[in-house]
C-alpha cells in the first residue's frame, strides 16, 4: 500500500518541522552517498563472485586424462581369458604359415 498524496504531504511537513529546512538537503546528500557506496560494494562483490565462479568452472589444465586404451586408476585390471577353441584355431593357423 502506497500512501496517498495527502499522506506524503503530511509526512514531508512533519520531517520539515522536526529537522528544519537546512538539515533536509544534508540528510538527502548523506543518504545519496550511502546508497552509492552500497551499490559500489554490491557491484564489487558481484564481480568477485563472477571471477571466482569462472576460475572454478574451468577444467584444471595440469590434470590431463589418460590416453585412450589406458586405465586411469592404479587398480589391477583382470586379463580376459581366451576361449580354448579360439586358442587352438590360432595355433593351427600359426603352424600352416
Amino acid at each position: 500500500m502506497f500512501p496517498s498524496h495527502w499522506e506524503l504531504l503530511v509526512i514531508f511537513l512533519v520531517v520539515l518541522l522536526l529537522f528544519g529546512a537546512k538539515r533536509i538537503p544534508e540528510m538527502a546528500k548523506g543518504l545519496g552517498k550511502g546508497i552509492r557506496e552500497f551499490r559500489t560494494a554490491v557491484k564489487d562483490v558481484q564481480q568477485e563472485v563472477d571471477i571466482a565462479g569462472h576460475t572454478d568452472s574451468r577444467p584444471n589444465p595440469t590434470i590431463q586424462p589418460p590416453p585412450p586404451g589406458q586405465v586411469s586408476r592404479s587398480e589391477p585390471v583382470a586379463v580376459p581369458v581366451a576361449e580354448p577353441a579360439a586358442a587352438a584355431a590360432g595355433s593351427a593357423q600359426d603352424e600352416t604359415r
